[in-house]
């Protein structure tokens, strides 16, 4: 068994981050706000330093209230990357990113080139927040309009109850867009609505993060500057984030290939466990996964 250790560091503008650190190992890997992974990273190598941490303003880190500390949003939490892989001494780092931590991990290889190793990508945002693809290349259903059609109804119901109960009802309810098959929902476990900051964590999303996603405006010159191998992994049934920005992410990164899980949504590696967990150890192993390929357009 993996020792196991836990600390808060300070970031240059004082805000504390909480990181577990696991294992001893020469290479380091670096999972920002992926605490619901680390039960699944049994096919990770063992000799391998895994170091897990809550962004600003999420988790057990630090609650936020000078707004000063958050209104670079997605920058901020590039540099709290930073400030984690100095803290640790890791010369390089491998990354993982899930969701629109996806977007965060490239931002770190664009801006710190020199310490990013192999970097995956998760059900990523698009590279173009709010850009349209093609209905081939964007999954809809009605899953994620009767997903919150019963939350407003339930939070009009109850909305007087404990706010834990209220926040473990509407991941309950929610959790249903993130997978294909809604049998699999249970296996979403991702409140940890113990914690304040993800009690509140949708105010956060949509009045920080979101907007900052929104006003990056990419260049795709500079994009093709990572040197970094990167595999990307996206469920064709993403409803959160459309498969064509996985294509575009793949197909703008010049040392990219694209790992596409059919009937999968947001959380493929919980619908196909074998496929991703295998094809992320492959990877941070340093090959290309078999199925794993590269994109020639969108």
């Amino acid at each position: 068994m993996a020792t196991s250790s836990e600390v808060y560091i300070t970031t240059e503008d004082g805000v504390r981050l909480f990181c577990r650190k696991i294992g001893d190992g020469p290479r380091t890997l670096v999972i920002p706000n992926g605490f619901y992974f680390l039960d699944d990273l049994k096919h990770v190598p063992q000799d391998r330093t895994i170091i897990c941490f809550d962004l600003r303003n999420r988790g057990a880190s630090d609650s936020i209230t000078d707004p000063a500390k958050l209104e670079r949003g997605v920058h901020n939490d590039v540099d709290d990357i930073e400030a984690v892989r100095r803290y640790f001494g890791a010369d390089a780092i491998d990354l993982i990113g899930h969701s629109y931590v996806g977007v965060v991990v490239i931002l770190y290889a664009m801006r710190y080139r020199a310490h990013a190793g192999r970097i995956v990508q998760i059900g990523s945002a698009e590279p173009y927040n709010g850009k349209q693809y093609p209905p081939h290349l964007a999954y809809t259903d009605t899953v994620i309009a009767e997903a919150f059609g019963k939350i407003g109804q339930w939070q009009k119901e109850h909305a007087g109850d404990d706010p834990v109960a209220l926040c473990k009802k509407f991941y309950e309810l929610l959790r249903v867009i993130y997978v294909a098959d809604p049998a699999n929902a249970e296996k979403i476990k991702w409140d940890r609505c113990e914690l304040a900051n993800e009690r509140n964590l949708m105010m956060y999303f949509t009045g920080t993060i979101l907007p900052s996603l929104k006003s990056l405006n990419l260049d795709p010159q500079e994009v093709a500057k990572v040197t970094s191998p990167v595999l990307t992994i996206h469920g064709r049934k993403d409803r959160s984030a459309p498969y064509g920005g996985a294509r575009e992410w793949a197909f703008m990164l010049p040392n990219a290939r694209l790992l596409t899980v059919e009937n999968a949504a947001h959380a493929p590696w919980i619908e196909s466990p074998e496929l991703v967990l295998g094809a992320v150890k492959t990877f941070l192993d340093g090959e290309w996964p078999e199925a794993a390929g590269k994109v020639a357009s969108i």
